[in-house]
């Protein structure tokens, strides 16, 4: 029998955008494969990536990831000039490009970027179909969290 290899780090994750669940209702994740260079490649597995401030856009029946910020590492091949926030198209099937197209220009849904990970030696990008909060949509998600929060502390101290 052979034995199953364990994860060295344990964590298949590389970057979060903890933003885009403070700024949008999240209402369905959608898996998608992401085409990358081989110095971005090395700089994933680095952790050297920011999800912060990107977005995904769907232009000429095609998803890319716009604004995603990969840091090159200072081993990077002098022969390419790499950039770090440049355009990289996602992988979806037609199918689910169709419907994406469908809720973002006629439902008005927004798709953001939530996590990039590993998945079977793959980058993955999960990206989420949101709808915008309003600020005191956002107010009262805060509130509820400070009053769990709360909660916890009051039953702990019990």
């Amino acid at each position: 029998m052979t034995k199953a290899k364990k994860k060295l780090d344990g964590s298949s994750t590389i970057a979060l955008n903890k933003k885009a669940g403070h700024d949008f209702f999240i209402e369905q994740r959608i898996e998608a494969g992401i085409a990358l260079e081989g110095w971005e490649v090395k700089s994933l597995r680095a952790g050297r990536v920011q999800l912060k401030e990107s977005y995904v856009k769907i232009l000429h029946a095609e998803a890319f990831l716009i604004g995603a910020h990969v840091s090159a590492l200072a081993t990077a091949s002098t022969h390419i000039n790499p950039d770090p926030t440049r355009s990289r198209k996602l992988l979806l099937k037609r199918n689910e490009l169709n419907r994406l197209i469908g809720l973002t220009e006629r439902a008005g849904y927004t798709l953001v970027p939530t996590a990039l990970y590993w998945k079977r030696g793959r980058a993955k990008l999960e990206i989420g179909l949101a709808k915008g909060k309003k600020l005191h949509d956002k107010r009262d998600t805060e509130r509820d969290r400070d009053w769990q929060r709360e909660k916890e502390r009051i039953f702990k101290t019990r």
